[in-house]
């Protein structure tokens, strides 16, 4: 990620926080899926865990959970939350895919809900996934794919853009994303999309 990326979310951070979740339904059984994954013994790592706000809905479903955001506002208020909570098992740090920063490995499952779309270069996260993760581990992944007919939304995110009203991201399509993590050495074992307009996409897949 860049500076400026991170800058964006720093700015947003406290409203970003105070916003509600925009489809409840679909969120709630997102987390039923991924805790069907989850074991009772395994080491989490969550990457952009933003404000922490789903890091401390499934903490206790394990045994050790890291929060990671590159943005230390973002990671400041997830910090305030866990105090708050006082969740022992859960900690956060800031950090980021590819520069030595991430928390040392290796994980059992990493987790990526709504941060696929903004990584700048797929193809070599998802290798430093995979050099995070213990052979058979899981990535969890959730992200929108609004390529095909929802390009058109295009033009209006660039002029959002440049009114630093919203982040850089990738149009993906279903295919192209799951493309992308077979390339990286993964098997994908279960996808859906919730919602299914505009997709949201969730996958899980295993390290080989």
């Amino acid at each position: 990620m860049t500076n400026d990326s991170a800058a964006f979310w720093d700015k947003i951070a406290r409203r970003y926080a105070g916003m509600t979740i925009r489809n409840p339904e679909a969120y709630e059984m997102t987390l039923d899926l991924v805790r069907a994954r989850l074991r009772p013994d395994d080491h989490v790592l969550e990457l952009g865990c933003g404000t922490g706000t789903t890091a401390l809905r499934l903490a206790d479903a394990v045994a050790h959970y890291v929060g990671n955001d590159y943005a230390p506002e973002m990671i400041a208020i997830a910090e305030e939350k866990r105090t708050e909570a006082q969740v022992e098992n859960l900690v956060f740090c800031t950090g980021q895919l590819g520069d030595g920063s991430l928390p040392k490995g290796p994980f059992d499952v990493i987790l990526g809900f709504n941060v696929l779309h903004l990584l700048p270069d797929r193809q070599s996260a998802f290798a430093n996934i995979a050099q995070n993760l213990r052979p058979g581990g899981l990535l969890i992944s959730k992200t929108p794919c609004l390529g095909g007919v929802y390009r058109l939304l295009q033009p209006l995110v660039a002029v959002m853009r440049l009114m630093g009203k919203a982040p850089k991201l990738s149009f993906l399509t279903l295919a192209r994303l799951e493309r992308d993590i077979k390339a990286a050495g993964f098997e994908i074992l279960e996808t859906g999309s919730y919602p299914k307009r505009p997709p949201s996409r969730f996958i899980v897949a295993k390290k080989l």
